[in-house]
C-alpha cells in the first residue's frame, strides 16, 4: 500500500504542477490583456478625454443645486 501512495503523490504533484503552469499562463495573458487595455485607453484618451468638469448641465455637478 506503500507503493500506492507513492504513486498517488507523484501523480498529484504532477497535476499540481500542471495546473500551476496553466493559471501561470493564463495570468501572463490577463496582464497582457489589461496592459494592451490600458495603452489603447491612453491612446485614445485626447487632452479633454474624461473631464466631466465642463458639463454644466448637471446642476448637482456645477454645484448649482437651485432646481
Amino acid at each position: 500500500m506503500e507503493r500506492k501512495s507513492r504513486q498517488t503523490g507523484t501523480a498529484s504533484a504532477r497535476a499540481s504542477s500542471s495546473r500551476e503552469e496553466r493559471l501561470k499562463a493564463a495570468l501572463k495573458a490577463n496582464i497582457a490583456r489589461r496592459k494592451a487595455q490600458a495603452r489603447e485607453r491612453d491612446a485614445g484618451a485626447g487632452p479633454d478625454a474624461g473631464n466631466e468638469a465642463d458639463d454644466n448641465t448637471d446642476p448637482a455637478k456645477n454645484g448649482n443645486n437651485e432646481a
